[in-house]
């Protein structure tokens, strides 16, 4: 396929629910428009979190040609990294790309992160509050749902299933109320949105599919690893999915069965969570190309191609 021309827009995103192939796509296209990648995943940051997180570093080669990805192994595990941060390295690495005229990508499944800087959120850097987590700590689950809920509309189930997470959002909303500040200047620039999509009942297949290889390939080798190095369990529980229950499993609390069965289930209802999120952006007046799972990627290249160049 020759090389698609100078596209219209200073962002082009990839996303669509886990496992529908987003980062070899994105991989092929930044080669073919001499551009560099935008990792839009809350995990990816983090340093050694490999096989769980689906990093597929071999995706990232293409023709030989090794495709450069921001926002990838940032931080050791056990930091708690947030939308803020996201945002601001976002910016940083946007504006670096686009100084050196290359085709920024973002490309990931974190529907928060892509919407965070799609939308241009003005957020703040949020700090801790002893005392008012020494509040929360008290007070029962429900309670701490009902108390995020008055702060704000609940779009990301995460927050309110860990623990962890909806005091740190409960913390993040009250901040945020509390020091209302003049926004910083975001950067101006078009965007283009394009999704992978197949049937639900494909992506259930997908899942359970790629589980089971990274099984065999060193998932449960890299959680061994991670604790062997001082991390504590509940700090890998706090990541969710895989390393939730995969912690649990090497601690003994489950055994191998009960571990594939929940957490096959989990990652199944997360991609029903991703869906429902990009359908949202969409009611919210996100324009969002969506493209047939089943084509190979030359043949969703050649669409991208079209929409990039206003000729479909």
């Amino acid at each position: 396929m020759q090389n698609i021309i100078d596209s219209n827009h200073d962002l082009i995103v990839i996303t669509g629910p886990t496992a529908s192939g987003k980062t070899r796509l994105a991989a092929e296209l930044a080669d073919m428009l001499n551009g560099e990648i935008i990792s839009a995943d809350s995990r990816q940051v983090y340093k050694g979190m490999d096989v769980g997180t689906g990093k597929d570093l071999a995706d990232y080669v293409v023709n030989g040609n090794i495709i450069p990805a921001h926002l990838v192994d940032m931080v050791e595990p056990g930091y708690e990294f947030n939308v803020f941060e996201f945002q601001s390295h976002f910016i940083k690495a946007f504006e670096h790309i686009r100084a050196r005229d290359k085709q920024a990508i973002m490309c990931g499944g974190t529907g928060l992160y892509i919407e965070a800087a799609l939308a241009k959120y003005h957020l703040l850097k949020v700090p801790e509050n002893p005392q008012l987590r020494q509040k929360l700590s008290n007070m029962a689950q429900d309670e701490l749902v009902e108390a995020l809920k008055a702060l704000r509309p609940l779009h990301n189930t995460t927050d309110i299933t860990e623990r962890n997470r909806l005091i740190r959002a409960i913390e993040i909303e009250t901040y945020q109320k509390e020091h209302a500040q003049d926004p910083k200047p975001f950067p101006e620039f078009s965007h283009i949105i394009f999704a992978i999509d197949f049937p639900r009942d494909e992506i259930r297949s997908r899942i359970t599919y790629r589980l089971k290889k990274r099984l065999e390939n060193g998932m449960i080798e890299e959680i061994q690893s991670l604790l062997k190095k001082g991390l504590k369990p509940e700090q890998l529980i706090f990541y969710g999915l895989e390393y939730k229950y995969l912690t649990q499993y090497v601690t003994g609390e489950i055994n191998y069965d009960e571990m594939f069965q929940k957490l096959n289930t989990a990652i199944h209802q997360f991609a029903k969570r991703q869906m429902t999120w990009f359908r949202r952006m969409e009611r919210n007046g996100f324009k969002i190309h969506w493209l047939d799972g089943h084509l190979r990627n030359e043949e969703k290249l050649i669409i991208i191609n079209k929409k990039l160049n206003n000729s479909l």
